[in-house]
């Protein structure tokens, strides 16, 4: 436990959490939506610092970042505790549990950096909950990373208030955010999240801060998966810039959204070539193996540069300084494939 960051006190012993978009007002005793941030004393701490439920070594591709040192090992924690309420939730059983209700491991900064660096891994990321409840121990966790030489990662849900982003881009090199959808009422509906348009600002913010963007947006048959609300996910992307991945995924049934089917491997098809139309270089299409749309496409030939096969990489078709061997031209990658 520790002492939050992003929040105020109130005379009245209440504390109003600053970090995300719902600025939750937290009585003493309680916490706010996201399970993890507690008013003791009207100071408001964070209980899992240093406390992660899950740690592993996952390729980079897994998270999914096809463009930052392909083929590497990334060292992965996860914690308890999310700031959305998502139906459709992959990681429900540690995302939306109190930190009591799962065991935990004591494993501060410096130990995440020794782990990171003893299994070979070149990065660490915070993934598998939501990253930015937990901006204290991850900020300095990447302070120390970045000292070793590892690159510093989130897979988040970007619903972090503007200042707190800004804060965390200074320690951030690169991120998959899930940008679920255009629509409003998806992420109130869905979600919990009425304010959609605070995730569209913390992308952009980081993506001026200069750190490498991929962006996740999961397919739901019905929910979010319509032509119309498919551009509107494009054209914001290609308002980061033509060479901003985007990665359609598909969806599987979990958690209270089980009375939705599998996306059609179609839908995702036809996702990637509205996107390519639109002049956004590099679509994939996720959980779906053995799809052309696993695979790096160079802009300006169209040749297989990064060949992938699940989380494997295949045949790397770039020379020493990231250009397609083919044709010349540069490929946005993030260090050099392994």
């Amino acid at each position: 436990m520790k002492e939050a960051s992003f929040w105020k006190s109130l005379d009245d012993g209440r504390v109003r959490c600053q970090l995300c978009p719902h600025r939750c007002l937290i009585d003493q005793g309680r916490r706010g939506i996201c399970r993890i941030r507690e008013n003791r004393g009207g100071r408001l701490y964070a209980l899992t610092y240093g406390r992660p439920v899950s740690l592993a070594v996952d390729p980079v591709e897994k998270k999914p970042l096809f463009h930052v040192y392909p083929g590497s090992r990334i060292y992965s924690v996860g914690l308890a505790g999310c700031n959305l309420k998502c139906s459709f939730c992959q990681n429900y059983d540690i995302s939306q549990s109190d930190p009591e209700e799962i065991r935990a491991r004591d494993a501060p900064p410096e130990t995440i950096v020794r782990n990171a660096k003893r299994t070979g891994s070149m990065g660490i990321a915070f993934t598998y909950n939501e990253p930015t409840i937990s901006a204290e121990y991850s900020m300095d966790t990447f302070r120390l990373a970045r000292d070793e030489g590892l690159f510093t990662c989130y897979v988040t849900n970007g619903y972090v208030n503007p200042g707190p982003a800004r804060e965390i881009a200074r320690y951030l090199d690169c991120a998959n955010v899930d940008l679920k959808s255009s629509d409003r009422s998806f992420y109130s509906e869905l979600c919990g999240a009425p304010k959609i348009e605070a995730v569209k600002e913390a992308i952009r913010i980081w993506n001026a801060a200069g750190v490498s963007l991929e962006i996740t947006n999961l397919l739901i048959p019905g929910k979010n998966d319509s032509p119309g609300t498919i551009d509107g996910v494009i054209d914001f992307v290609m308002d980061l810039g033509e060479d901003t991945p985007l990665h359609f995924s598909r969806f599987h049934p979990a958690y209270r959204l089980t009375d939705v089917g599998p996306t059609p491997a179609a839908t995702l098809e036809m996702a990637v070539h509205r996107a390519r139309d639109r002049g956004l270089s590099y679509v994939y299409a996720g959980n779906l193996p053995g799809s052309r749309w696993e695979n790096t496409l160079c802009p300006g030939c169209g040749s297989e540069v990064i060949q992938r096969l699940g989380f494997t990489l295949g045949e790397i078709n770039l020379d020493e300084d990231n250009r397609c061997k083919s044709c010349g031209h540069p490929i946005r990658i993030l260090g050099r494939p392994v």
